[in-house]
């Protein structure tokens, strides 16, 4: 059973879809500053709590951690099942690495669809993500008092079921042309442009936005 505690480190969130956000966790991708944001199983359930459509919790009595969000929690009396030859101290590593090959898969997918298309998409990561797509997401649970929670014998996997199936399910839809990469110095971030006219640039205009815009004001100012 997964009993993760762990302070939730800032996340980044709003690249449009799930799958999106995930990928997001290895930053500044292929630049010297490249930084990896999900070192282990606590930073990985971290980023579930922050930034997934579910939270995960260690019991069934927490509370969600956030407005409007529900827990993931995992089946009572139920242990998430380990790989063959594997104990319950190896299952962690087993998830951040499953983890990790999954977002790079995501990745690979995403690149090769909003460029020359899905069916290019190499068959290591294609096979990939079928398979995690594959498994069990997420049950309704209604609790005694009214709340809707969302179970799983192992919430971490579950929740790679919905980013892969996320991923899938961008990766051959019309919203792949709206895909874009972060116009930011060494951003790098993928992000799905929604606005009306299709010209957003930056995956954040709060960040990489602001620092660009502040840039232009220097070089104007230095001319």
């Amino acid at each position: 059973m997964v009993r993760v505690n762990a302070p939730a480190p800032r996340f980044r969130a709003g690249a449009g879809r799930l799958c999106l956000d995930f990928v997001r966790t290895l930053r500044h991708r292929g630049t010297p500053g490249e930084t990896e944001e999900l070192p282990d199983e606590a930073a990985l359930t971290a980023w579930i709590t922050q930034c997934a459509p579910c939270a995960t919790f260690p019991g069934p009595t927490a509370a969600p951690a956030r407005r409007g969000a529900v827990a993931v929690q995992p089946v009572p009396g139920v242990e998430a099942p380990a790989a063959e030859g594997e104990s319950g101290v190896e299952a962690p590593v087993r998830h951040i690495a499953r983890a990790r090959q999954l977002r790079e898969a995501v990745h690979t997918l995403l690149t090769h669809a909003r460029t020359t298309g899905p069916a290019d998409c190499p068959p290591a990561a294609r096979n990939l993500l079928n398979d995690v797509a594959a498994g069990n997401p997420p049950a309704p649970h209604l609790n005694s008092r009214g709340h809707l929670h969302w179970t799983a014998p192992d919430p971490i996997t579950a929740t790679l079921t919905l980013i892969a199936r996320d991923a899938l399910d961008l990766a051959t839809s019309d919203l792949v042309a709206r895909l874009r990469v972060c116009e930011g110095h060494d951003c790098q971030a993928v992000f799905l442009d929604l606005s009306r006219p299709g010209t957003r640039r930056w995956c954040s205009m709060s960040t990489c936005g602001n620092r660009a815009k502040k840039q232009a004001l220097r070089d104007r100012a230095s001319r």
